[in-house]
């Protein structure tokens, strides 16, 4: 990682802020009244099936990455690191301590949502060797468009 000391941890409820700048940052859309507010991301945050998983240089939050699974499957949400701090590896190493945690829970599937503008995450994913499934549409059902 080029010289740079990287540390990985679980977010701190208190750092709500530093999560939301780094999705912000990295043109990530975020549903601040809804699933993304901060009394559910801390609620999020006591869940044993959910890591959110930080990078670290020097006291500054500069990548994330959301770990869950159902007993089932993992799924990553959300990995971003900010602009300045890409190629250096550290999404690389967020996706690794993701599926690290999985393995731990012996989930041998990992998944991901990409949306179809966001080409940088769909390189990151297939250099990552995840397949592409067309055959498969997604659906979802919002109690409130604002969750």
């Amino acid at each position: 990682m080029e010289n740079i000391e990287v540390t990985l941890r679980v977010l701190k409820p208190s750092e709500y802020n530093s999560l939301i700048n780094i999705w912000v940052k990295s043109s990530l859309p975020y549903k601040p009244e809804g699933r993304d507010s901060e009394d559910n991301i801390k609620r999020q945050l006591q869940l044993e099936n959910n890591r959110f998983y930080v990078a670290e240089i020097t006291g500054e939050l500069v990548g994330a990455i959301i770990a869950s699974h159902n007993g089932r499957k993992g799924w990553i949400n959300r990995l971003a690191v900010l602009p300045q701090f890409r190629g250096k590896g550290i999404a690389s190493s967020l996706m690794k301590k993701s599926e690290d945690f999985f393995l731990s829970n012996n989930i041998k599937i990992f998944a991901c949502l990409i949306e179809d503008w966001n080409d940088l995450s769909t390189k990151f994913f297939i250099d990552k060797e995840y397949l592409e499934h067309k055959d498969i549409i997604y659906y979802t059902k919002r109690i409130n468009p604002k969750i």
